[in-house]
């Protein structure tokens, strides 16, 4: 479930770290998804504000619009260089992610997406065998040293969104 290795592709001596996990798609796997992001990421000594809710809200997406009964929904964890990325991969591959132009105020769900832009410093989606696939989000990592991130983007650039 929770794997750390050396890779070349990576600065040499720095370890790719990984964790993925299989949960239920339901409101409480959703909850779970967020817990164990926040453990892990602490486990790390990565301590970055916007993760988890980058997390909760692609969790809530798969388990709201991506959810089929009796398929779980996986969350995966990547931090390679300083970049950590979040990946969450459902088993709709016919119901793609989009952001809604103009959600009302009064409205209770729509920004999801608004936020998972805001949050993140790039986000897309990809196709996966099918029925799958993944929605991903990636957040620039601050310097190593005490490692932790108040959640502002600071001088991240911004890459591709969509």
């Amino acid at each position: 479930m929770n794997q750390e290795t050396a890779a070349s592709e990576a600065q040499p001596g720095t370890p790719i770290r990984n964790f993925s996990v299989l949960l239920s798609p339901t409101p409480r796997g959703a909850r779970l998804a967020r817990l164990l992001a926040t453990e892990q990421l602490r486990d790390w000594g990565i301590v970055l504000d916007r993760a988890p809710h980058i997390v909760a809200e692609l969790a809530a997406n798969a388990v709201t619009h991506g959810r089929v009964p009796g398929r779980d929904f996986r969350l995966t964890l990547h931090v390679v260089g300083d970049t950590l990325r979040i990946e969450v991969s459902d088993t709709r591959n016919d119901r793609f992610p989009r952001v809604l132009p103009d959600t009302a105020p009064d409205a209770e769900c729509g920004r999801g997406l608004v936020l998972v832009d805001a949050l993140a410093d790039r986000w897309g989606t990809a196709p996966g065998p099918p029925p799958r696939k993944t929605v991903w989000a990636e957040v620039g990592l601050p310097p190593e040293p005490g490692r932790s991130c108040c959640g502002t983007r600071g001088g991240l650039s911004q890459g591709t969104r969509g």
